[in-house]
């Protein structure tokens, strides 16, 4: 839709304000003295002559019925007036019309006879303005009607129904619909309108979207918490009632009780990193970091359960330092959640290769199992939070559900990404990169 700006339009309703009426006026006066000049023709002269003379010529007669007839008559037809008054002012003869205010006096003179004056003769003709204005009038009245019209249709109405748009937004209603406009100024107005109520209503969306995962995630960490909570406390219960009688049974529970400890601290510490990679990346302490250093703190930290499977894991380091920036601790977390939910997941005598390498200014590393994989179906929802797949990976495994989004979440943060699939040669692959910094 072509538009105007709101300064064209402007002058557009000045020059229609101004110009309609004076065409009205030239119209109406060209209609009615079929000329366009505004002073007296020469016939109205000659007329105005003709009737001079003619009155000039018979003054005896002025008040006679049948001269004044003659000459209403002939006035009538040359569409003029007149009035014959004394020298003492008195009205000898006046033509009927001429009071009307559509005649205007044009020749005032007196007759004078042997130094007396016989009269004075007054001469009318048709205003040939007063019409012209009427029409002057209706073309001033019919321009601002044209304009209210505009400005109804292309400026007001768009105005109203943006208006009535941003109370709707302000009720959390944001299906609207704004009408165009042939005003720039409006149109662009509108448009942006519409960005900043779709980027609200996409706001909005996510705010909610955002909400549910906080309830769902709260929700599922409660449960999880209630399982180990609710063992540990009846086995805490079994050693205060003095159920277990013998050292080996007493040892038994004590065991129980620091794995369920340890698991409640695995929730709590998930849930923590989670939430703050939720709402608090900017708060990164971030500074230089080698990839290298980190992974071979996760792979120190896991080397001992590993080997209590009969588990190796094995280092494949192309590249060293492989240097970039952010925050070691999230870091060490991040590949700390991969490297257990693959020694978790592989069997024994299995075997875990851990690979890095730098390339195109990206460090890479990847982190391979041969444990059971990924089934097909959950390989496009593994990283959302709290969602497990087949059995294997239930919460009897120990898992909380969120090692994998923490561990997406946290790269992503840093510029980089993760993400998972199965190898050639069986097990899960996870694959990721971050951005090297120069010279690292």
């Amino acid at each position: 839709m072509k538009t105007i700006r709101i300064r064209k339009f402007t002058i557009f309703s000045l020059i229609l304000l101004l110009s309609l009426p004076w065409l009205f006026f030239v119209g109406t006066h060209f209609i009615q003295t079929k000329t366009l000049r505004f002073d007296r023709t020469a016939s109205q002269k000659q007329d105005v002559k003709e009737v001079i003379q003619w009155i000039e010529a018979d003054t005896a007669s002025w008040s006679k019925i049948d001269w004044q007839h003659q000459v209403q008559q002939h006035l009538q037809k040359m569409n003029m007036e007149v009035v014959i008054r004394s020298a003492s002012n008195k009205v000898i003869f006046q033509t009927d019309a001429v009071r009307n205010h559509a005649f205007t006096a044009t020749d005032r003179f007196s007759v004078i006879e042997d130094g007396n004056v016989l009269g004075r003769i007054t001469i009318y003709q048709e205003n040939p303005v007063v019409v012209p204005m009427i029409a002057t009038s209706v073309g001033f009245i019919l321009a601002l009607f044209i304009i209210s019209l505009l400005m109804r249709r292309m400026i007001l109405k768009p105005l109203e129904s943006m208006s009535q748009s941003a109370r709707q937004v302000a009720e959390g209603d944001f299906d609207i619909v704004l009408p165009s406009s042939a005003i720039t100024e409006i149109a662009d107005v509108s448009a942006g309108f519409k960005v900043m109520v779709t980027s609200l209503k996409a706001a909005f969306e996510k705010q909610i979207e955002l909400e549910n995962d906080r309830r769902f995630v709260i929700a599922a960490v409660a449960h999880d918490l209630r399982t180990p909570l609710f063992a540990l406390r009846g086995y805490l219960d079994g050693l205060e009632q003095g159920i277990a009688q013998s050292p080996e049974k007493v040892a038994k529970y004590v065991a129980v009780c620091k794995e369920k400890s340890a698991q409640l601290d695995r929730l709590v510490e998930d849930l923590f990193t989670f939430t703050k990679t939720e709402y608090f990346e900017k708060a990164f302490n971030k500074t230089n970091v080698d990839l290298v250093r980190v992974l071979e703190q996760a792979i120190t930290t896991f080397k001992l359960q590993a080997e209590s499977k009969e588990i190796p894991i094995m280092e494949e380091i192309y590249d060293r330092p492989c240097v970039i920036s952010g925050d070691p601790h999230l870091l060490e977390r991040a590949i700390s959640n991969l490297l257990e939910n693959a020694v978790r997941h592989t069997s024994r005598k299995g075997k875990i290769v851990v690979q890095c390498y730098k390339a195109d200014g990206k460090a890479f590393f990847s982190i391979q199992d041969t444990g059971e994989g990924f089934a097909t179906e959950d390989l496009h929802r593994i990283f959302e939070p709290l969602y497990r797949g087949d059995e294997s990976r239930s919460r009897s495994t120990g898992g909380t559900g969120l090692g994998l989004t923490i561990s997406q979440r946290i790269i992503r943060q840093h510029g980089g990404g993760l993400q998972a699939e199965n190898h050639s040669d069986g097990g899960a692959w996870l694959k990721g990169w971050l951005p090297l910094l120069r010279n690292g």
